[in-house]
């Protein structure tokens, strides 16, 4: 017969309404076979007592619903974001705050590099921290004019380029490509926007921007900086799937590196519908307990803090021109229809609240022509959604994954800057989801904010800026419902809340080892207690300690 453990611990917070908290949980067979106290869970014989967590407290293992396995890719280029990053092995990146400080550091990482000609690679940059101008090519020119640069904006929706990659990939004075930003004397800025200019720039640096050039030490770097977060299961939602990286993912889920559950979304934009659909279908039969396919993952606009979101009037605050759609709006209703009447779960990106009403309407009227119980179609980020769009998603079953890190990183440029006082107070809002019965997630974008549920949950009980502010006190959840947000109503947005987001019999044992209760400390504190480590199918990781 199976051995069977049962783990003891100061607490046990389930996220399981009928049996909230405990002490004891048995684990057998990588699945959980009972929870509650010694007592109860005497009964099963033979069962050997653990007490290596009695100090600690267990919760479900955190699930990540909207990230990226660039985060695993981006940690061997330069950081040269705003603000301190740590590192998948704990380290603590210094941010920049100025252009001239980014141009440093780019300077001393070209310097060091062995090959003069090699493309130099950075992210986390993002210019609405520095409002005096944009960064252009002239800036990177002062790096290197003999290697080709490229940076990544904090959203990933821009990049950055210097003169010799400009003219590698074509880009003149007549280049008429949307996305190509202009100078004053009509050459290229070096700023790309979009899809289709930064595509090409990608080509020029040898690097897939949609599945990010991806091999097992970036897929393995992406696990280790879940588990040091207390992540069990993650999404990779926007990924081209080409067959090696299937291949990859196949081999690293059917052994036993991964501390992970892998939820990968198969990038719309890189497939016709159609040959999307049959993707799915043949992806779905390497389905496993560790590799879960089956999304598709459509990006309607860009970011609002790289005002290349579509914003309903009266647009943005400091009157930028409207944004960027990234699928043709007579285009969208077609793409969404293919994937629903085909069966599969659509996960579609919504910054502002234009992309969001095009995005309900498509889906409205797909759901009129063929309802389909228990879709879960997701709108993911979803910043600026009305009360009214709210409603609307109720009516149609659908879900919502709300970016509440954006509150933090971003909440005083949206209320100076972007959308204005009214509107900051109310984007991610959770409240009204909570209020109006609309299933929700909350999550971190990595690598466009740090992978970290707890500060994601932080950010949605607290909803204050980086300086202190207050954004929508209407819209704050408690911590239990955060908590929720980040286990099972994440696990929710992606069909597996039958597998994991609760501790109870019949799921996974994947656990998150806390050192603190987070019903128990204040909720200013929530995003400081220590992850210890991670429990995976009932085997144990402890996290790097630096």
């Amino acid at each position: 017969m199976t051995e069977t453990t049962i783990y003891s611990a100061r607490a046990i917070v389930t996220m399981n309404p009928s049996r909230p908290l405990a002490t004891h949980v048995a684990v057998r067979d990588g699945r959980v076979l009972g929870v509650g106290s010694q007592e109860e869970l005497a009964v099963i014989g033979g069962a050997r007592l653990d007490d290596r967590f009695a100090d600690k407290v267990l919760l479900p293992g955190f699930v990540e619903g909207h990230a990226h396995v660039l985060e695993g890719k981006v940690w061997s280029m330069a950081y040269v974001g705003f603000y301190d990053r740590r590192a998948p092995d704990g380290r603590l990146v210094s941010g920049l705050s100025s252009i001239d400080a980014v141009v440093e550091r780019l300077k001393s990482v070209s310097d060091a590099m062995a090959d003069p000609d090699a493309p130099l690679m950075a992210w986390g940059f993002d210019p609405i921290y520095f409002k005096s101008r944009r960064m252009s090519r002239h800036d990177l020119d002062r790096v290197s004019t003999t290697r080709p640069i490229m940076v990544l904006h904090a959203s990933l929706h821009i990049s950055n380029v210097n003169s010799l990659l400009l003219e590698r990939a074509g880009f003149d004075r007549g280049t008429n490509i949307t996305g190509v930003q202009k100078l004053e004397d009509g050459t290229p800025s070096g700023e790309l926007q979009g899809i289709a200019a930064r595509l090409r720039a990608f080509r020029v640096v040898g690097m897939d921007g949609l599945a990010g050039t991806i091999g097992r030490e970036e897929v393995t770097r992406y696990s280790q900086s879940a588990l040091i977060q207390g992540i069990t299961t993650i999404a990779d939602l926007h990924n081209d799937l080409p067959d090696d990286v299937v291949a990859l993912y196949r081999e690293l889920a059917a052994g036993d590196e991964l501390p992970i559950r892998l939820v990968p979304a198969l990038a719309s934009v890189s497939h016709a519908p159609k040959d999307g659909v049959e993707k799915i279908r043949r992806l779905r039969s390497f389905n496993s307990d560790r590799l879960h396919f089956g999304l598709v993952k459509l990006v309607v606009d860009g970011s609002i803090q790289g005002f290349t979101a579509r914003l309903s009037w009266p647009g943005y605050w400091n009157g930028a021109p409207n944004g960027l759609w990234y699928i043709a709006p007579e285009q969208l209703g077609t793409i969404v229809a293919t994937y629903h009447q085909a069966g599969i779960q659509l996960h579609i990106h919504t910054n502002g609240d234009e992309a969001t009403a095009l995005a309900i309407e498509a889906l409205e009227a797909v759901l009129t022509a063929h309802p389909r119980p228990d879709h879960r179609h997701t709108l993911q980020h979803c910043q600026l959604a009305s009360p009214a769009q709210f409603t609307r998603m109720k009516a149609l079953g659908l879900c919502v994954n709300l970016f509440s890190n954006h509150i933090f990183y971003w909440g005083d440029a949206h209320y100076e800057q972007t959308v204005g006082p009214e509107r900051a107070c109310r984007m991610n809002a959770t409240g009204t989801a909570e209020r109006l019965g609309v299933p929700y997630a909350i999550h971190s974008d990595a690598p466009v904010t740090p992978l970290g549920p707890l500060f994601t949950a932080w950010c949605a009980v607290n909803r204050r800026t980086s300086s202190g502010r207050l954004l929508g006190v209407e819209e704050r959840l408690s911590v239990l419902q955060a908590l929720a947000a980040v286990t099972l109503g994440a696990a929710y947005t992606l069909k597996l809340d039958h597998l994991v987001g609760s501790i109870e019999a019949g799921k996974f044992a994947d656990f998150a080892v806390l050192e603190e209760n987070p019903l128990e400390v204040s909720p200013e504190r929530l995003k400081d207690i220590p992850v210890w480590g991670v429990v995976s199918g009932g085997r144990i990781f402890e996290a790097p300690r630096r």
